[in-house]
């Protein structure tokens, strides 16, 4: 019987993935269906209910449960089922002009022409897409990657359950890394775990993830390394790069039996603290006893305070998650120390001195963050030996020097310890 957390408001997954008879039988059935395109957003988590990452839920949010979504974390349709983020699917007027409530309408993914599901429109409405970029992004600045999605989505909500058809690329494209819920906690099982830590990428591993990783293993039989596969910001690096690069950090700096890697569909939405909600909410539908939140966790620019993901975890009401938050402080390399340490264990406070040709001039403490990796990267500066491991920068180096197009890299409080 296995020891893991229980999936999120369910006693067992609920994937949405039809069997591969099933499947046949609805993507014939659907040809004769009207077509919604999705955007990437959508179709990210239309996988992610696909394969039992989003249970409990069957579909697209209704307005009552958006609204509640927003405002208090809560579905009303579920019992108040606690949930952080709303997920939606919107279309155009005249779309939503032409549909019935009740009629079966099929889901297309416009960018890799995929029939990716099928849906019984129970609803549709409009939205204040104003409220729901203040309430989940904190902020409507046009320039929050996160707040441009919702803004340019289409005006009416369609709600309704979905079967899903498809995984898309994911599959083959990252095979070995993508993992379902199902698979992942079959491999905790096998090995005989009972806690297991998220750590949460969207980049490649520098030294500060890598002694956060090793920090869960202290306290917990194993630590999962999950990677986001999905859409990025541009001036992001890629999935199939930094894949690459952990592999590399991976192999040579971890002992094989306490870490698994996994990689899962979902886009990057940049929403900071209610971001880190929902990490949480679909690591334990993984399998994931504790999520592992650092400075600045799911954020963007200068939006959020470095440990705005921790503290808004003392606003979940009590039973809400079974998952519970492995918060760790600001992580550095300390030259007096000669080890990476962190602001609770470090004495000495002296900001490092790092010349134009990364070399150490004076000073205690590096701080480390993607954000500063990927600048100096692509502007073709040299990266302290500190940093990041040389299996990791050799990759990343190779990626740049290759790169036609760059974009810059503008550094936020957090990335730099400003406050």
């Amino acid at each position: 019987m296995s020891r893991l957390v229980p999936p999120h408001g369910s006693p067992e997954l609920k994937p949405l993935l039809l069997e591969p008879a099933a499947r046949k039988e609805e993507l014939k059935r659907a040809e004769g269906l009207k077509r919604i395109p999705m955007t990437s957003r959508e179709t990210g988590d239309l996988i992610m209910m696909g394969i039992g990452a989003f249970t409990p839920l069957d579909g697209f949010m209704g307005k009552d449960d958006w609204q509640a979504c927003c405002d208090r974390y809560t579905l009303p349709t579920r019992k108040n089922l606690f949930w952080p983020i709303p997920i939606t699917l919107s279309t155009t007027e005249d779309v939503a002009k032409s549909l019935r409530i009740g009629e079966e309408v099929a889901l297309f993914d416009t960018e890799t022409s995929t029939l990716m599901g099928t849906m019984k429109v129970t609803e549709k409405y409009s939205i204040d897409k104003e409220h729901e970029c203040k309430e989940v992004f904190r902020t409507t600045d046009p320039e929050h990657p996160g707040v441009q999605k919702v803004m340019s989505q289409g005006p009416v909500n369609l709600a309704g359950p979905v079967k899903v058809l498809s995984e898309s690329f994911f599959p083959e494209e990252f095979r070995g890394i993508y993992q379902t819920p199902k698979q992942a906690r079959k491999l905790f099982d096998e090995r005989g775990w009972s806690t297991v830590a998220a750590l949460q990428l969207r980049n490649p591993m520098h030294n500060s993830h890598a002694y956060l990783a090793w920090i869960a293993i202290e306290v917990c039989d194993g630590v999962y390394i999950h990677q986001l596969l999905g859409k990025l910001k541009p001036g992001d690096i890629p999935a199939d790069v930094r894949v690459r690069a952990i592999d590399a950090l991976v192999n040579k700096y971890f002992r094989k039996e306490r870490v698994i890697q996994g990689g899962y569909p979902m886009e990057m939405r940049y929403a900071g603290p209610r971001e880190a909600l929902l990490h949480a909410v679909f690591r334990q539908n993984y399998g994931c006893s504790h999520l592992i939140v650092g400075r600045d966790h799911a954020g963007v620019g200068n939006y959020y305070g470095p440990f705005d993901a921790q503290t808004i975890f003392h606003e979940v009401p009590a039973g809400a998650l079974a998952i519970q938050p492995l918060c760790m402080d600001w992580t550095f390399y300390c030259y007096e120390c000669g080890s990476m340490a962190s602001m609770k264990t470090c004495p000495h406070e002296s900001k490092a001195v790092i010349d134009e040709n990364g070399n150490y001039k004076g000073g205690a403490r590096l701080l480390l963050s993607g954000t500063l990796l990927r600048k100096l990267m692509s502007e073709g500066k040299p990266v302290p030996a500190e940093f990041s491991k040389p299996e990791v920068i050799a990759i990343l180096k190779d990626y740049y020097d290759h790169l036609e197009e760059k974009v810059e890299v503008k550094l936020h409080n957090a990335a730099t310890g400003a406050q």
